[in-house]
């Protein structure tokens, strides 16, 4: 095994009224439509939390976030050091509540990730998605000394560890449709009629 992918679910989700992870958008939960995607990419997929009751049971070996560094930053300190404890040397995370995730994203950031780079991160209409990337699990050291010092950005964390950036276009939908509101929800609901 020399990659995982993590689909990060850890996140309070206070700004749609919590458990987003559970939010329906066209009939299916937001998580599923995460692990679908996670499946179809052929790796090893592990569900990253920050409590184990935060949803119903998966068959996905389930990692808990670092619960000593808030945010996205402690749910990739687990996946990466989950990773590195199981054989692989990189991490494909993506969020659970970005349904429209391009098919083609774990083949086109493992090609662009080069010996020298820590991190391939995606990217569309000139914004980053640092939440959508392939980590190499060396990273880990860093990260550790970033989150010691502060430093909680998983953007400057990819500047500090080699970042390359892959863009994709919007062609009708946007990829990186991110659902934080019920309004975002919505949006996402339409899409998908």
């Amino acid at each position: 095994m020399s990659l995982v992918t993590a689909v990060l679910a850890g996140g309070a989700g206070r700004r749609i009224g919590g458990a987003k992870p559970d939010r329906h958008l066209a009939g299916t939960s937001l998580l599923t439509h995460a692990l679908k995607a996670a499946h179809g990419w052929g790796a090893p997929t592990v569900l990253v939390l920050r409590d184990p009751m935060q949803v119903r049971e998966v068959d996905d070996q389930v990692v808990l976030d670092d619960p000593d560094i808030p945010g996205p930053l402690g749910g990739l300190a687990s996946a990466l050091a989950w990773a590195d404890a199981n054989g692989a040397d990189r991490v494909l995370t993506i969020p659970c509540d970005m349904p429209f995730l391009p098919a083609d994203l774990r083949v086109r950031l493992d090609q662009a990730l080069t010996a020298e780079a820590g991190v391939a991160v995606a990217a569309s209409d000139g914004r980053l998605y640092p939440v959508c990337a392939l980590w190499r699990t060396s990273a880990l050291p860093a990260l550790h000394r970033r989150a010691r010092e502060g430093q909680l950005s998983l953007n400057g964390l990819g500047e500090a560890v080699g970042r390359i950036v892959v863009d994709w276009p919007i062609a009708g939908r946007d990829p990186f449709l991110n659902i934080n509101t019920l309004d975002d929800l919505a949006l996402a609901e339409g899409m998908t009629a």
